[in-house]
């Protein structure tokens, strides 16, 4: 729980810091999410920088946005955040394309119908990840069978994440793909109305992070509330 509680914390504390972070091109603090097909095996701020990586079916190849001459320069990728995690994961390497495909992260992998997949900022990457650069305050999220599912849920909520015990507070639960709300999305036992808003109550004082979701759609990120 804590953990997730500094996720918000640091990325927000940074946020004032990030024309100054990119200055320092091969670096980056992304906001990292792996969401398998029934929990969130990680989900927090991973520094990054293109670097080479290492998997057992792929070997050791450069990762760094230069891969396939897609950018110029070398840089931190989506895949590079996902090795700097310290995940498991593996992958074969395809030299045509220059790049990994990832087929299993912590465990879960790939099936003949169900695929890892990945998103920046809630888009699906039109390239390989080897390839997707990545910049400070980005969102990276490695999601199971994302193509399968019919939502990639995104929950926003107040600025200031702080509620009172016992006083409602006024969630949002969107498609992070189209920003249209998601209707039927379970919140903290309570399920979001065609409007996407949902009430939820929190019965004691100190942290207490939320999620939406939904049997159809990727789980979305989490907000981690001070209760007092």
């Amino acid at each position: 729980m804590f953990k997730q509680i500094a996720v918000s914390l640091v990325i927000c504390a940074l946020a004032p810091f990030a024309t100054a972070a990119a200055v320092v091109s091969n670096v980056a603090l992304v906001n990292l999410r792996v969401e398998g097909a029934d929990k969130t095996h990680f989900e927090g701020p991973v520094l990054t920088r293109g670097h080479n990586i290492t998997t057992a079916l792929g070997g050791n190849h450069h990762c760094d946005g230069t891969n396939n001459h897609t950018n110029p320069r070398p840089g931190p990728t989506a895949n590079s955040a996902l090795a700097d995690s310290k995940l498991n994961f593996d992958g074969a390497f395809f030299p045509e394309f220059d790049d990994f495909l990832i087929s299993s992260i912590a465990g879960e992998s790939n099936t003949d119908s169900k695929f890892w997949t990945t998103l920046l900022n809630f888009q699906f990457i039109p390239v390989g990840g080897c390839q997707q650069q990545v910049k400070t305050l980005d969102k990276v999220l490695f999601a199971f069978d994302g193509f399968g599912k019919a939502h990639i849920l995104e929950l926003t909520g107040p600025a200031a994440l702080v509620a009172h015990v016992n006083e409602p507070v006024v969630l949002t639960v969107t498609d992070g793909l189209t920003g249209e709300p998601v209707q039927g999305a379970s919140v903290n036992g309570q399920l979001s109305g065609a409007d996407g808003k949902v009430s939820v109550t929190f019965g004691k004082k100190g942290v207490n992070g939320v999620k939406a979701q939904k049997d159809d759609s990727v789980r979305s990120n989490q907000l981690a509330f001070l209760v007092v």
